[in-house]
C-alpha cells in the first residue's frame, strides 16, 4: 500500500534495511559525528486540522495586494492561459527530475524537443538546447561559448544590457579570468564610434540586448558588420515575446541568441522560477552547454525521441566542461512550450502588437499630463524612459499604496539618471487601467 505523503511503509523500510544489512534508519547516518546532529526541539506550531489550516492560509492570502504593474526591467506581467497550470501540475511533469539519462520517458524528451524547435523558429537560429536556469545565466553561458570557440579572452558588453545580467557576467568572468570591457551608450544605444575604438584581435564577442534595457529597439546592421569583420561573435540577449514582430537574431546576423523565457506566459512569481534559452548557429553546436534532444526512428520505423548531444555536460568532461551549471529548467520549458503552442504564430503576433500599443498609449497619456518629458526619440517596444521633476520615490510610494506598481526609478544608476523612470505596459494592461494610473498621477501632483 502507498501513502500520499509517506510512500514507504514499515514493511518497505524493513526490506530495504535487510537488503543492506542494517537494523535501523539511524544506522544510515552512523558515520556522521554525533556533535553535528541537531538535538533540540523544532520551533513549530501545534498541529492543526485541514479546516483550520485553510482558514489560516485564507487570512494570509487576504494580506496580498493584487497590484496593477507598470514595471518591467526584466520581469513582466504577462498573460498566462489557465490550461498551462492544469497541464504542468500533472504529476508526471511536476515531479520528474532533470533528464540526464537516455532512458528518460518519451513524453519528457518530446516536449523538450518541441521547446527546442519552437525557440529556433522564434529566434531564427539553427539550433537550441534544452534550456538553462534563467536569462542571466543563459547570457553567461553564451559568453563562455564565445570565448571557447574563438580562443580569445576579452568580451565587450553594451551598457544597454540589463545591469543585473552584467553583474552575473562580472561574477563568472572573474573565475574564468576573462577580461570585460564596456560600451558606453549614446542616446541609450550602442555607439558605433566607441565600438570601433574597442574592437581588436583580443575580443571574443560583443554582448547586446534587443529591445535593450531601456526598451529601445536598436539598429544592428552596421554593428554586425564591424563585429564579424573583427572575427568576433555577436551575442544577442532578446525578449522572445517580441520576436513575432521584430527582426530575429538570425535575421540580424547574431551568432548566439539567448534570454529569459519568462515573457512566454510565466508569471512573475517574486522573480522565479523562470527559464533561460540559448540558440545558435550550426558552427557553434559543439559549444552549446547542456543537452539537445533529437528525433529519430527505431528499428521498426517508429518515431522516437533521444538525447542526441550532451558533450559539454559536467558528468562527462567534469572540470573541462564548458559549463557546470547548465541543468535545464524542464518544467518551465514545458510551460513556455504549451504557451507558444496555444497562441500559435498569429497569437504571438497579436500579443506583441497589444503590448506595443499599450506602451505607446501609456507614453502618450503620461506626456499629456505635462509632468513628464521624453529623453529620447528612439523607437521603443513596450518599455520607455521619461523624465520628471516629481519626487520619484514619493510618487511611487503613493501609487503603491493605491494598488499600482509604478515605473522603475533609474536614479540608482547614477546622477545622469536622476528624475528618470522606466515604464512598461505589457499585453495584459487595459485602457481603463492606464487611464486610472494617469488619474492617480495627476491627483498626486495636485
Amino acid at each position: 500500500m502507498m501513502f500520499k505523503y509517506f510512500p514507504h511503509t514499515e514493511t518497505d523500510i524493513k526490506e530495504m534495511l535487510d537488503e543492506i544489512n542494517l537494523t535501523s534508519l539511524d544506522d544510515l547516518f552512523r558515520d556522521i559525528p554525533d556533535e553535528v546532529f541537531f538535538k533540540k526541539e523544532l520551533d513549530l506550531p501545534e498541529a492543526v486540522s485541514e479546516i483550520e489550516l485553510r482558514k489560516k492560509l485564507g487570512e494570509l492570502a487576504g494580506k496580498n495586494k493584487n497590484l496593477i504593474s507598470f514595471l518591467g526591467a526584466g520581469s513582466y506581467d504577462v498573460y498566462t492561459p489557465s490550461v498551462i497550470a492544469a497541464l504542468t501540475s500533472r504529476q508526471e511533469f511536476l515531479t520528474s527530475y532533470t533528464p540526464y539519462q537516455p532512458e528518460i520517458s518519451q513524453g519528457t524528451l518530446q516536449y523538450i524537443f518541441e521547446f527546442q524547435s519552437l525557440i529556433t523558429e522564434l529566434t531564427g537560429m539553427d539550433i537550441a538546447n534544452a534550456s538553462v536556469y534563467d536569462g542571466a545565466t543563459a547570457t553567461m553561458e553564451a559568453m563562455f561559448m564565445a570565448t571557447s570557440y574563438t580562443r580569445r579572452n576579452k568580451v565587450l558588453i553594451s551598457r544597454t544590457l540589463n545591469p543585473l545580467i552584467i553583474e552575473v557576467l562580472k561574477t563568472y568572468a572573474g573565475f574564468r579570468n576573462l577580461e570585460l570591457d564596456y560600451l558606453e551608450t549614446e542616446d541609450f544605444r550602442i555607439s558605433e564610434k566607441v565600438l570601433g575604438e574597442k574592437l581588436n584581435p583580443e575580443v571574443a564577442a560583443v554582448i547586446v540586448q534587443n529591445p535593450n534595457f531601456f526598451g529601445i529597439v536598436e539598429e544592428y546592421e552596421k554593428i554586425v558588420e564591424m563585429i564579424h569583420a573583427n572575427k568576433s561573435l555577436l551575442i544577442m540577449n532578446v525578449d522572445p515575446s517580441t520576436l513575432a514582430v521584430l527582426k530575429t537574431p538570425g535575421e540580424i546576423g547574431a551568432d548566439i541568441a539567448c534570454g529569459d523565457g519568462q515573457t512566454l506566459g510565466i508569471p512573475k512569481s517574486f522573480g522565479g522560477p523562470y527559464v533561460g534559452f540559448i540558440a545558435t548557429t550550426d558552427k557553434l553546436l559543439r559549444k552549446l552547454p547542456g543537452r539537445i534532444c533529437g528525433l529519430t526512428n527505431d528499428l521498426e520505423g517508429r518515431r522516437g525521441f533521444v538525447l542526441t548531444l550532451q558533450a559539454r555536460e559536467q558528468h562527462i568532461r567534469r572540470e573541462k566542461a564548458n559549463s557546470n551549471i547548465c541543468s535545464n529548467q524542464s518544467l518551465m520549458a514545458l510551460h513556455t512550450t504549451i504557451y507558444m503552442s496555444l497562441l500559435g504564430k498569429q497569437g504571438l503576433v497579436e500579443a506583441a502588437k497589444r503590448a506595443y500599443t499599450n506602451a505607446h498609449y501609456l507614453e502618450a497619456k503620461l506626456l499629456e499630463t505635462n509632468l513628464f518629458k521624453r529623453v529620447s526619440d528612439q523607437p521603443f517596444f513596450k518599455e520607455f524612459i521619461l523624465e520628471t521633476k516629481l519626487d520619484v520615490p514619493a510618487i511611487n510610494a503613493y501609487l503603491l499604496e493605491n494598488g499600482i506598481l509604478s515605473g522603475l526609478d533609474l536614479s540608482c544608476f547614477g546622477e545622469n539618471y536622476q528624475g528618470k523612470m522606466l515604464f512598461c505596459a505589457t499585453e495584459v494592461r487595459t485602457k481603463q487601467e492606464i487611464d486610472e494610473f494617469i488619474k492617480m498621477v495627476e491627483a498626486y501632483h495636485v
